[in-house]
């Protein structure tokens, strides 16, 4: 029974190692293209990530929720409906198409606004909306929590003196 709980928490601890030195390669990617090329959003392997501020398209997206875009290439063709991000301005806003114009004129609008945008044109546009993550927000607070972190860190502690214990039984 020891060395199975041994090698299941040595399984799982390489598992959230893993996912820690991968989490921690793709920020450390986003950070240096930020910072060092300058710049205006980390992209990686034709995606970026953006968290949504305003309530502009309540009902399919919440304040705080995470939009994976699909970054535009040449080959793209937008449709009416599509949920795209693009910069206006200084600006990078999550919107529908709800009209594009035969001379390449796109109008968007949020799901929970009464007027359309000014109309864009397809150079302005950064790419459509692939994924919604929701409640990014929620975690967020949780796990910069002081109370959370606290728990986070006294569970692996324990953890590991239970398999310094374990270990120690096996030798003797």
């Amino acid at each position: 029974m020891k060395k199975f709980l041994r090698r299941l928490s040595s399984a799982v601890l390489n598992i959230l190692l893993t996912i820690s030195a991968i989490i921690f390669v793709i920020l450390l990617i986003g950070y240096i293209q930020v910072r060092a090329f300058d710049k205006e959003y980390p992209s990686m392997i034709g995606y970026t990530a953006f968290q949504v501020a305003s309530g502009s398209m309540l009902n399919t997206i919440h304040v705080d929720d995470i939009v994976i875009v699909n970054l535009k290439n040449e080959k793209d063709i937008f449709n009416e409906q599509d949920i795209i991000v693009f910069k206006q301005d200084d600006n990078i806003i999550t919107h529908r198409i709800v009209k594009i114009d035969s001379n390449g004129e796109i109008t968007t609008k949020g799901d929970a606004n009464n007027t359309e945008d000014e109309p864009i044109t397809e150079d302005k546009i950064i790419g459509k909306v692939v994924k919604i993550i929701p409640n990014i927000a929620i975690w967020k607070r949780v796990l910069t929590s002081p109370e959370i972190l606290f728990l986070i860190i006294l569970t692996i502690i324990i953890w590991g003196i239970g398999i310094m214990m374990i270990s120690k039984d096996e030798k003797e």
